[in-house]
């Protein structure tokens, strides 16, 4: 009998969108072929601590966006880098128990402290071979900033902004920010996502609260123009030679895609999966999506956001490198109707995981 592919999902963090990361970790561990993985859950508390978690019964309120939470007997973990990669440990009391000996670890986290490399950074160190954008990809992608500057170097359309740091906040004139960005616009955590902390802002009386609310997320914040257009989402798949889904259409309900449209009220927005556009834009959307996965230095997956103006201009919104994962997110829906099932996109994703890692271990750590 073939051996089991020891696989650890790491999920939860202690980010504001921990109960987005356990939703989407409950459908990729009950999408995972049980005959092929030998599954671990970690699931990471709102304080930092992680835990192992017994698969059957580690979420409380598992059907509630608002309420979800780790839940179960709980064992608590370390991260210890062996050269031989049994680098999870369990222990209590101080007494350290036995390694995991993970083959491939795959973090389901979503935002600070998962998705902007600060994980990522831990499981290299640890050698293991780990799903998804690297350290650099993954801090590029989850800085709204950086990223911004990155494809606007490459050439790449996106919207026009303006970064405030929390030390200028005062500086900041709504006057002359509406004659930079007309109005309305946009203000954004830099560093977040699921739109938690996003005010779309009309008014001058509206402007100060709004950027006050961002930066209660992030010590650096966006304004960003607001595009009248079509929202597409495409999503990519791959390392050295990443591949574009079919691209899909998303159609808030709400004002804009909200934290509430997104993951509370199920009817906050409509989706046309794949989306009804011309082949040539079809094709135009693709090649800018695997052009800004590679500007930013993603590998493994991303979803790229456009907006699609009413005479087929095209621009960035932003990338994710950890997009949601529940069966109903538009990255998996979208390589469904592209050809590829949900477990075969997860298969996809750890044997890339892998193939990585096994070349980065060809590279030349010592100097003689």
């Amino acid at each position: 009998m073939k051996k089991k592919i020891r696989i650890g999902i790491l999920c939860g963090g202690k980010s504001a969108e921990h109960e987005v990361s356990l939703t989407s970790a409950k459908s990729v561990i009950e999408a995972l072929d049980k005959e092929k993985y030998d599954i671990h859950i970690i699931g990471i508390d709102k304080s930092g601590a992680w835990h192992l978690r017994d698969s059957a019964q580690f979420l409380t309120h598992a059907e509630d966006p608002k309420l979800i939470h780790l839940s179960g007997e709980k064992k608590t973990v370390a991260l210890i880098p062996r050269d031989e990669r049994k680098e999870i440990v369990s222990y209590a009391h101080n007494q350290f128990g036995p390694a995991l000996g993970l083959d491939v670890i795959f973090p389901i986290l979503h935002g600070t402290y998962g998705e902007d490399g600060t994980v990522q950074g831990l499981l290299k160190l640890a050698q293991v071979p780990f799903v998804g954008a690297g350290v650099l990809g993954s801090a590029i992608g989850m800085d709204k900033d950086v990223m911004k500057r990155l494809l606007q170097q490459a050439s790449i359309p996106i919207a026009r902004f303006v970064t405030v740091h929390s030390h200028h906040k005062d500086r900041v004139s709504f006057q002359e920010i509406c004659a930079n960005l007309g109005l309305p616009f946009f203000i954004k955590p830099a560093n977040l996502g699921s739109s938690v902390g996003i005010s779309k802002v009309k008014s001058e009386e509206e402007f100060l609260p709004a950027l006050d609310k961002a930066f209660q997320f992030d010590r650096k914040v966006i304004l960003e123009e607001f595009i009248q257009g079509r929202e597409i989402e495409c999503s990519v798949l791959g390392n050295e030679y990443p591949l574009a889904s079919l691209p899909g259409e998303l159609i808030p309900t709400h004002e804009f895609y909200s934290y509430e449209a997104k993951y509370v009220d199920p009817e906050g927005a409509h989706f046309k999966i794949p989306a009804e556009l011309p082949e040539e834009i079809i094709l135009s959307i693709q090649k800018m999506a695997v052009e800004a996965f590679q500007t930013l230095c993603c590998e493994g997956m991303a979803r790229v956001d456009f907006f699609l103006k009413e005479k087929g201009e095209l621009f960035i919104n932003e990338i994710n490198t950890i997009p949601g994962f529940t069966k109903i997110s538009m990255y998996p829906k979208l390589w469904e109707v592209s050809g590829m099932p949900y477990s075969e996109l997860l298969d996809r994703l750890i044997q890339l995981a892998v193939d990585r890692f096994e070349k980065e271990k060809k590279v030349q750590t010592v100097y003689c």
